[in-house]
Formats: C-alpha cells, sequence, structure tokens
C-alpha cells in the first residue's frame, strides 16, 4: 500500500451567519488552548480553520465547537505541503482540498460534520484506509449527537468533574443536592460521551496508522 503522513485539517463554517452575530472570537478563543500544527484563524468571513496532528485534539475541537453551537465542521485527512507556514491560511495539500470538500459535505451530513480523504486516496492501493474514514466519521456524529443534546446546567457540571471535584463538592459548589447531581449526570450523558470521545480518538488514530503503514 502507498504510505504518507496523515494530518488534520478542521474547518468550521458558523451557521446562519447572516443573521446572527459573528461567533468566530469566541470560536478561536474556546479552541486556543489545544494542542495544534497550526493555530486555528478566521480564513474568510464566518470561516476558521487550523492544522491538527493529535486525534485528541481533533475531538476536543469538536467538542467545544459542539457546545458553543451554530458550527459545522468539515475534516480533512491526508498530506500536507511541506515546509509547512507559520500561518494556516498559507498552507497547502492534500488535507487542506479534502477539507474543503469535507465543509460543503457537511452542509447535508449527519451533525453537520463530515471527514473526507483526499480525492486519490482511494481504490485497493489504500487497502483499509477509506472504511477507517467512514468509521471515524461515523463515531464523530454520534459524539456530536450526544454532545448537542447536553444543557447548559450539565456543561456546568462537567466543568467542575473535570476540574477534579467529587460529585459530593459539585453539589455544594452548584446548591443543590448530591441526587440531583445523579440525575444531571445522567442527562448530560457523561459515560457516553467519555466513551465516545475515546472511540473517536481511537478511530483518528487507526487512520493515521493504516495512512502510514509500510
Amino acid at each position: 500500500m502507498k504510505s504518507f503522513s496523515l494530518s488534520f485539517v478542521l474547518i468550521a463554517d458558523q451557521v446562519g451567519s447572516r443573521t446572527a452575530d459573528d461567533r468566530v472570537p469566541a470560536a478561536l478563543e474556546a479552541l486556543g488552548e489545544l494542542a495544534v500544527a497550526l493555530p486555528f484563524e478566521r480564513t474568510a468571513g464566518d470561516e476558521i480553520q487550523g492544522l491538527l496532528d493529535d486525534p485528541r485534539s481533533v475531538v476536543a475541537a469538536v467538542t467545544r465547537l459542539t457546545r458553543l453551537g451554530g458550527w459545522r465542521i468539515g475534516l480533512g485527512a491526508g498530506a500536507v505541503d511541506t515546509p509547512v507556514p507559520t500561518s494556516t491560511r498559507a498552507a497547502r495539500g492534500p488535507a487542506y482540498l479534502a477539507a474543503r470538500a469535507a465543509i460543503d459535505t457537511a452542509r447535508s451530513a449527519p451533525a453537520e460534520l463530515a471527514l473526507a480523504l483526499p480525492a486519490g486516496v482511494s481504490g485497493a492501493a489504500y487497502g483499509e484506509i477509506g472504511d477507517a474514514a467512514k468509521d471515524a466519521e461515523a463515531a464523530l456524529w454520534l459524539l456530536r449527537t450526544v454532545l448537542a443534546r447536553r444543557s447548559e446546567e450539565g456543561w456546568e457540571l462537567m466543568d467542575l468533574l473535570d476540574e477534579g471535584l467529587s460529585n459530593a463538592r459539585a453539589a455544594e459548589r452548584l446548591g443543590i443536592s448530591p441526587s440531583a447531581v445523579s440525575q444531571r449526570l445522567s442527562r448530560a450523558s457523561r459515560i457516553e460521551v467519555d466513551r465516545g470521545s475515546q472511540l473517536s480518538a481511537r478511530l483518528l488514530a487507526r487512520l493515521q496508522e493504516l495512512a502510514v503503514a509500510p
């Protein structure tokens, strides 16, 4: 099988930008602390783009954009031309072309998210890559669908638990009973989200492994 180094270009396009406030500054702030190859930038009026190598950062970016709401997401998985510049707006390569195709597909895709490989990555020469890409895309669809149902109260509780607070301490901080915390946990689908995030990251990593396999 042919091999190549696979990175992820994430393009996010604001939904309904003509009638809504500009959400780009909030999105860039939310994505600013992620480990990325090239930082997220505004690339068009209502669009942002970043380059990522770590599947966990891809999942984190999808999670944060879903929490903000109002973003469709296109992921391009492929090679990037070298040397890699300092700005994603100046970068080029098959992964960027795939991301552009993906964001167009995302308009009618489940969960308004699509993952695309470069146009030339297909057929028997690339073995399982196509199936691996479909698996990773499906996992991200499911994760995003579950996340979209989470309420602000649910996110508030998740933030406290992610800080390391116990359920009891989180209940004290929120001024609610431990039983109310348990109910919020269930409605927020914490276990499902954790497992879905791990699954999505593993499948994206599997895609990378197949791309560089000898």
